[in-house]
């Protein structure tokens, strides 16, 4: 598998320790090691390693207390054994050393009495890939598969996307006990596919797998807290027009959307290739914003009146209608044009499968690998 160089350079990131997250398979072992080649690499998924930690949390505070002040420590998977920050923070506090302590989940550090280490650690996530780190992107390619490295890189994608499905339930879900009725949960892993991208209905959610409305609410928190889904919530400044307030939610990967769809070989033009660009256009700004450490929000804006963006930037700085269209035509430009005439101040881009870059009624019409270079080497 070829190794890419990830736009998250953690250095710039170590003003004192970090929590590193991100979803299962997103590369974080992978970034570390090639990042930090020097130092000291404790992984929790080596079952020995594990064990002994779990008996003995203090032996960490014993292999290290005479290590120098600013040692770089990287304990891997830090949520299997959480009892560790106690020894963790006794190591900052007492020796001054440095540590990366990363995890696919923080549901585990977020019960109660887990030491959060107060502050002294900040989290840092990554995300799967994005197009910028990847040579001869193949938007095609991405659409289908998703951008997490071992699913674009694969010659046999989909066996490793129903692979990590399974791996999600049995090790994040099931061994954890987090819900009750796994059948259930996964029932409502795909109905949520189904809702990719669309404004949330819990109570609609909730018949179609049936289970309450606040076991879906439950179930959204637990996509959140093991990084496999987020929410992107609704532009709430009203003016004119009356909007939606529901938010909207992704998967963190569209390829895992696509699996949980049984959504197979999309070609360009049809609804559901439509579906996954827009998803994979929201992927990369999610990213983006996260990775450029913008205080701006992503939200989404919708009327009433089914008038429709697809994506704000702030408070209305920019807006971003994605369409899989190879030609942009004025009737694609209407939710742009009524958000204009609401905030004739932002800036409004439509990205699309058009090769042709130009400017029309005010609206930017930009290729999707053109705004994708914009967004990484010049930014918005």
């Amino acid at each position: 598998m070829a190794v890419l160089e990830r736009n998250l350079q953690i250095s710039k990131e170590l003003d004192g320790s970090i929590f590193l997250f991100g979803a299962r398979q997103t590369g974080k072992s992978t970034i570390l090691r090639q990042q930090f080649p020097n130092s000291i690499y404790l992984d929790l998924l080596d079952t020995s390693l594990k064990n002994r930690f779990f008996k003995k949390p203090s032996l960490l505070y014993e292999m290290l207390n005479e290590e120098k002040e600013g040692t770089l420590v990287i304990i891997d998977e830090i949520p299997e054994v959480p009892e560790l920050l106690n020894e963790v923070h006794r190591l900052i506090s007492e020796r001054g050393l440095t540590f990366i302590l990363c995890g696919s989940s923080a549901r585990k550090l977020k019960r109660k009495g887990r030491n959060t280490l107060g502050g002294r650690a900040l989290p840092v996530y990554l995300y799967p890939l994005v197009s910028a780190e990847i040579p001869d992107f193949d938007i095609n390619r991405a659409v289908n598969y998703g951008m997490i490295p071992s699913h674009y890189l694969a010659q046999n994608p989909s066996r490793r996307l129903a692979a990590y499905i399974d791996i999600y339930l049995k090790e994040e879900i099931k061994e954890e006990s987090l819900v009750r009725n796994l059948n259930a949960f996964h029932r409502f892993l795909e109905v949520a596919a189904l809702t990719d991208g669309e404004i949330v209905n819990n109570n609609n959610i909730a018949q179609d797998c049936g289970v309450s409305a606040s076991t879906v609410a439950s179930y959204f928190d637990i996509l959140e807290d093991t990084l496999i889904g987020y929410r992107i919530p609704a532009f709430r400044k009203v003016k004119k027009r009356r909007l939606m307030q529901a938010p909207r939610f992704y998967y963190f990967d569209i390829g895992v959307a696509n699996h949980l769809l049984q959504r197979k070989e999309l070609i360009r033009g049809t609804v559901e290739y439509g579906h996954a660009f827009e998803h994979l256009v929201i992927q990369e700004l999610y990213a983006w914003l996260h990775y450029t450490h913008s205080e701006e929000e992503l939200t989404y804006w919708h009327t009433y009146t089914n008038i429709e963006v697809d994506a704000i930037i702030g408070d209305a700085r920019i807006a971003i209608e994605i369409k899989s269209v190879e030609e942009v035509l004025p009737r694609h430009l209407k939710g742009l044009k009524a958000f204009g005439e609401e905030y004739p101040e932002s800036r409004r881009i439509i990205v699309s499968l058009d090769p042709i870059n130009r400017r029309t009624d005010n609206i930017e019409c930009i290729y999707v690998l053109d705004f994708f270079k914009l967004l990484w080497h010049e930014g918005l």
